[in-house]
């Protein structure tokens, strides 16, 4: 089967978590930049991929690489790229997205607009034909630049991977989908341990654990642009990956997953996503506010995304809110906590600085993912006795 460069695009600070994903389907890893992992697959690849991957943003099929300055040498770039390999003569082309980095050529339209022009060039002469119908399968194109290098791929994905279908609310100011996974990851927590979101909104982190701890591939159930590339990829690939993520699903599995927030209508949109996702008896959701939060059991973990404040008239209730953040810290004082936050004086009114903290992009906020680790909890002799 061909082989291809396959590129995930991710959040910014998670790339060690999408290195390791790709590493678990068995597939080499040949360059790690900043929001973006490369490996090496064939068609069965994409096909995984899209289905498994729980941090990444989407799959691309990489065209290829240039260097460009000038309009051009864009043009002449774009040109030389091997196209009629990826595109049938009836297929519908265009450059979706163009993000330039530290380059001089800047302006996303006039890219879109220049590499169209030189695809068609191109497939005018690799095909014979002078004009394309544009009335077959879906080509979304998307180009990169960084310092005049221009990395080009095909969007196989379609709508983000963020979107697993189950989010049809949301509260106010929800985290992504493929974040929470990504920092999901980034803790130890494992399926059979206990977690708690006291800030749940719409669900986000309880579900992604929840479809975690229970083995739900996020891709399972949505569909993907690439199903119609009958050129390159067979529809059975595509049934084969849903057919061995349908195998691995548990929904047996033993959890104590707990959402809180203050807003019962967030608490019932997060009980409503949860149902459509199929793991809404693996969590219980529940009204409470943070200095109410308490839990009976130790060595649990906290995973939650607070108000940052980012309205200027929330900002001034944000010094009471993280001081009783922190006074529920204090009282679960075995557990580990974790929260992402643009908050900066998160930690002043915590009242304890983080064990560690590591910068994370959520979407264009710079935010801070505070990590505050609890002991490890004692270890099971073979008889199951502590």
């Amino acid at each position: 089967m061909e082989r291809f460069e396959l590129m995930v695009p991710c959040h910014f600070g998670t790339e060690a978590v999408i290195k390791r994903e790709i590493g678990d389907l068995g597939y080499e890893i040949t360059g790690v930049e900043d929001g973006r992992v490369t490996f090496l697959g064939d068609a069965q690849a994409v096909c995984l991929a899209n289905v498994f991957l729980r941090s990444g943003e989407r799959v691309l099929l990489k065209v290829g690489q240039f260097h460009a300055e000038t309009y051009e040498e864009l043009f002449q770039g774009t040109k030389a790229l091997p196209w009629e390999r990826f595109l049938p003569p009836n297929a519908r082309f265009w450059v979706a997205k163009a993000a330039t980095v530290k380059s001089r050529l800047f302006s996303p339209s006039d890219i879109q607009s220049v590499m169209k022009k030189a695809m068609v060039e191109r497939l005018k002469e690799a095909y014979g034909i002078s004009w394309f119908p544009e009335d077959g399968p879906q080509y979304p194109v998307r180009v990169f630049f960084m310092k005049d290098e221009a990395v080009v791929g095909l969007d196989t994905s379609g709508e983000s991977l963020h979107k697993r279908g189950y989010r049809k609310l949301t509260a106010k100011a929800p985290i992504s989908e493929t974040l929470a996974c990504a920092l999901l990851a980034l803790t130890p927590w494992r399926g059979d341990r206990i977690l708690v979101d006291p800030f749940c909104g719409s669900g986000t982190f309880p579900i992604e654990a929840a479809m975690q701890a229970a083995n739900i591939a996020p891709g399972m159930k949505r569909p993907f642009l690439a199903e119609a590339w009958e050129n390159l990829i067979p529809g059975r690939l595509w049934a084969e990956a849903r057919e061995e993520a349908a195998d691995l699903v548990n929904l047996d599995v033993k959890t104590d997953i707990q959402g809180y927030d203050l807003d019962p209508e967030a608490v019932k949109i997060a009980r409503a996503n949860a149902k459509l996702a199929g793991v809404e008896k693996l969590i219980h959701f529940q009204q409470r506010e943070v200095k109410d939060l308490s839990h009976p059991k130790k060595y649990g973990f906290i995973i939650t995304n607070p108000p940052y404040g980012e309205r200027i008239e929330e900002k001034a209730a944000l010094p009471a809110l993280y001081g009783e953040i922190g006074k529920a810290f204090a009282r679960l004082d075995t557990w580990s906590k974790y929260l992402i936050t643009s908050y900066d004086q998160a930690e002043k009114y915590i009242g304890r600085k983080a064990d560690k903290n590591r910068k994370i992009y959520n979407g264009m906020i710079k935010t801070y993912f505070y990590q505050y680790l609890g002991p490890k909890p004692p270890r099971k002799n073979a008889g199951g006795d502590l």
